[in-house]
């Protein structure tokens, strides 16, 4: 069904007509509210700021000074534009906006919301590096009113576009919250069965200290040479590599223990040519340890690790204490037997793990597409403020 005709069946061949949000709706700021002051009148009613974690809320206090349906943007910064529906009692900060629509049986909120999610980024002025989306801004922004002699029948046809995307916003929020649930399970799983193939009863196996049994090497610096973007992935203090152009400076299998900063500690396994640099690669003896069987083993001691970080400004591990910690040698058959399994849940859990965020985003175009449509009214050439 095309979108044209879609509208058409929902008007029922009503017009449309469009109005600056100014004249149809009230705008105003918020007030400047410290940390100190949040903290100092701690209480019930949320306090909303320019953030979108946590549904925008920085704290609670005991007053509010709001109380009612509105619609509320972030003024200024990398969220500018952002729109919130909000219902009760509540503040708001002095990097957001508040609509109070003026005649409620002309405009319904969720249907304004709605309407703003896909027209408010579009008037965000982004100069001088700081994105802002002001009061004058958004007065101009056009609203359809669809059948507007009519108000209970316009009030109608938008109740019934709110109705499908609340309800499409609903199953949205379900499924990711049962992929969550799931990918949290499969983790838990995994947790215990790995916690249960490397745990090992006194005497069952012979254990030595790493330093015995593997060799650590320190990465090396990068050189300017090699700062454009290539294929090599740059490791050094955190999960997320780069990829520059160079020659790798560690080949196969490779056990890698970022040295410092927030990551210090963080172990990751390796199996292709790496450039190493503010980290240290782990080379277990191949005659009694497998590489990947050692990676579980201090994977599995990942919490503990952390624990070993010194240094108040940058926190940094050090090879020493890495070359002292005890490690179990069970056979290499026993080891490559953990290993397979290990493997198998290893996969499932990261196949859920980057399943769930392209599920999210799909259903999220999916949302996109269909609240588009619902949206696809007749466009004048203009709109007077």
């Amino acid at each position: 069904m095309s979108s044209m005709y879609f509208m058409e069946k929902l008007l029922d061949g009503v017009g449309v007509e469009w109005k600056a949000l100014g004249q149809l709706a009230t705008l105003r700021r918020g007030r400047v509210m410290s940390k100190e002051y949040l903290i100092e009148n701690a209480g019930e009613h949320p306090v909303y700021s320019s953030q979108t974690a946590n549904n925008g809320e920085i704290g609670k206090i005991t007053t509010f000074d709001f109380d009612g349906e509105f619609i509320r943007w972030t003024t200024d910064g990398a969220n500018a534009g952002t729109v919130f529906y909000r219902n009760g009692k509540f503040s708001i900060t002095n990097v957001c906006g508040l609509i109070k629509i003026n005649i409620e049986n002309e405009l319904n909120y969720k249907f304004l919301f709605y309407w703003l999610t896909i027209e408010a980024q579009k008037h965000v002025y982004s100069g001088m590096g700081n994105p802002k989306l002001m009061s004058h801004q958004v007065e101009k922004i056009p609203i359809p009113i669809p059948c507007p002699e009519t108000p209970e029948k316009s009030l109608e046809i938008q109740g019934e576009i709110v109705r499908i995307l609340d309800n499409f916003t609903e199953l949205t929020a379900e499924l990711t919250a049962e992929l969550t649930a799931e990918l949290t399970a499969r983790k838990k799983q995994y947790n215990y069965y790995r916690d249960q193939f490397l745990s090992f009863e006194a005497g069952e196996v012979e254990w030595k200290m790493l330093g015995e049994v593997a060799e650590f090497r320190r990465g090396t610096a990068i050189t300017q040479k090699q700062t454009t973007a290539g294929d090599i992935p740059v490791v050094a203090n955190g999960p997320t590599p780069t990829y520059l152009h160079g020659e790798s400076n560690r080949e196969g299998e490779t056990i890698v223990i970022a040295r410092s900063g927030a990551y210090a500690g963080y172990v990751s396994f390796w199996n292709q040519p790496i450039f190493l640099t503010d980290a240290f690669s782990v080379h277990p003896d191949s005659k009694i340890l497998k590489s990947k069987f050692v990676y579980y083993f201090l994977q599995n001691k990942q919490e503990h690790i952390h624990t070993m970080k010194k240094g108040a400004g940058v926190p940094h591990v050090r090879v020493k204490e890495f070359e002292l910690y005890d490690i179990p040698i069970p056979s290499l058959d026993e080891q490559a037997r953990i290993v397979a399994i290990l493997d198998k849940f290893d996969a499932i859990t990261n196949s859920i793990t980057e399943g769930l965020p392209s599920e999210i985003a799909l259903r999220q175009k999916q949302y996109e597409y269909y609240r588009d449509l619902l949206f696809s009214f007749p466009k004048p050439e203009e709109v007077g403020a």
